[in-house]
């Protein structure tokens, strides 16, 4: 067919202006949208149970169906979503320095756990464990394991296998280097377990990204307590630190009233030779004593 009757083909096929102009009309022409209102739940309209759980305010202290364990501590248990430490989940303890005061944090939540005979297993534990120290706390030997790990790979390899197990009542790793691939692996594999997971690393990994949805820094004070601060959990950011008195097991029946505050001892002594160093007169210093006689000596 010659080019110049497909041309009038197509032209003659076109509408004409007024048609087109109506088609373009009703293609902008706005469509009313359903108000935000209507497709709101109504009033009696009640949400699954699993939906409000996994729907929280970032202001509010997220609860969940997860069981937990108290610390111990009645204040602690306020400041954590779940009112005591979580089952099922990795809690990282963050601390200046190892083996000073995790058991003293952690010990008062575990003797509960071990009526069912189960056991608590430490692995990689940078000291060797006080056994008479934690046999004030519950801990007995027989219900008591620890792996000897040094190599990072080997703890991560260990916590593993005791997470797959599910085993003990509680499990306590020391992992001064980890991953956050690592964790994550540990994260997953701590939510199918019943017991408590906790993961002790250094003060200077708070800054690294971490999957455990519970996160505590602890550091010792004097006076017998150690300052607690949640720098992660689900909710509002934790604006001021607990101080939680924390007596070693087995030094709570031997304190006498003075020795439970030693900062008040050491001030007292402090106090007491501040005053006999201001409160010395001139004349009982000896070298100024032999230099006033020196002096009239010379005047003679």
């Amino acid at each position: 067919m010659p080019a110049n009757l497909v041309q009038e083909d197509l032209l003659s096929s076109l509408p004409s202006p007024s048609v087109a102009r109506e088609l373009c009309d009703a293609a902008v022409e706005p469509i009313e949208l359903a108000s935000p209102a209507q497709n709101a739940a109504g009033p009696g309209c009640e949400l699954p149970d699993a939906l409000i759980d996994s729907v929280w305010r970032a202001d509010q202290l997220g609860h969940s169906r997860t069981s937990a364990v108290s610390t111990g501590f009645a204040a602690l248990d306020a400041e954590i979503p779940e009112g005591g430490w979580p089952c099922g989940c990795l809690i990282e303890i963050l601390q200046p320095q190892p083996s000073v005061q995790e058991w003293r944090l952690i010990g008062p939540s575990l003797r509960p756990l071990l009526k069912g005979g189960r056991a608590v297993v430490a692995v990689g534990p940078p000291k060797p464990l006080h056994l008479p120290g934690l046999r004030h706390l519950g801990i007995e030997e027989q219900q008591l394991s620890w792996v000897v790990a040094n190599a990072p790979s080997q703890r991560l390899w260990a916590t593993e296998q005791l997470l797959r197990a599910n085993a003990a009542a509680a499990v306590v790793t020391w992992m001064p280097q980890a991953r956050p691939e690592q964790l994550r692996r540990l994260q997953v594999l701590a939510q199918a377990c019943e017991g408590l997971v906790f993961v002790c690393r250094p003060l200077v990994a708070r800054h690294d990204p971490s999957p455990a949805p519970l996160r505590v820094v602890a550091r010792p004070l004097v006076d017998w307590q150690i300052e607690v601060q949640i720098v992660k959990r689900k909710g509002p950011a934790q604006e001021v630190a607990l101080q939680l008195s924390s007596v070693p097991g087995g030094i709570e029946n031997v304190l006498t009233a003075r020795t439970r505050r030693p900062s008040a001892l050491k001030s007292s002594s402090t106090s007491k030779e501040n005053h006999v160093v201001v409160g010395r007169s001139a004349h009982l210093d000896p070298s100024h004593l032999a230099r006033e006689v020196l002096d009239r000596v010379a005047s003679l």
